[in-house]
């Protein structure tokens, strides 16, 4: 279990650090020039990583030609998200675009898990997605600087 929960680290650190970079480059080329990047390379770097792999089995290509076809969206779901990411990213911070892209997810996370019924975990699911909207609406508030001792 304790490498599952690493992996999911690992993952998180490269995902804020493909999301700091495609910001940058978007900054510089615009959003969308920037997925195409993203993508075009992931593409490159996979087809050479299936070259250097044995050949595709009888029950691969099988369990591809019978998947339905909703589960090839992840595809262009993935465009739409490097393209937003790189397009919001600069305009309104590191920190802040993590939040709100991670609020985005726990918020499908509990629709995709509530199926209509009722969990023991829904309700402090519902706690965290409540939180995380808290804390992003307080972090968007000036702050109003102390007033100095010395000025009274």
């Amino acid at each position: 279990m304790i490498s599952f929960i690493l992996l999911a680290l690992l993952n998180g650190l490269c995902i804020g650090a493909s999301r700091a970079i495609n910001g940058r480059l978007g900054s510089h080329i615009g959003a969308f020039p920037t997925s195409w990047w993203n993508h075009a390379v992931g593409f490159a770097l996979l087809s050479a990583l299936l070259l250097l792999t044995p050949g595709p089995t009888p029950a691969l290509l099988e369990t591809l030609h019978s998947a339905p076809l909703l589960s090839y969206a992840g595809g262009v779901i993935g465009v739409l998200f490097v393209a937003l990411n790189s397009h919001v990213l600069p305009r309104i911070g590191t920190t802040r675009t993590a939040v709100l892209v991670i609020s985005g997810q726990m918020v499908t996370g509990v629709l995709l898990d509530f199926h209509g019924q009722w969990h023991t975990s829904t309700l402090a699911q519902l706690a965290g997605v409540a939180l995380i909207v808290a804390g992003i609406y307080l972090s968007r508030r000036p702050v109003k600087p102390a007033a100095s001792l010395a000025t009274r």
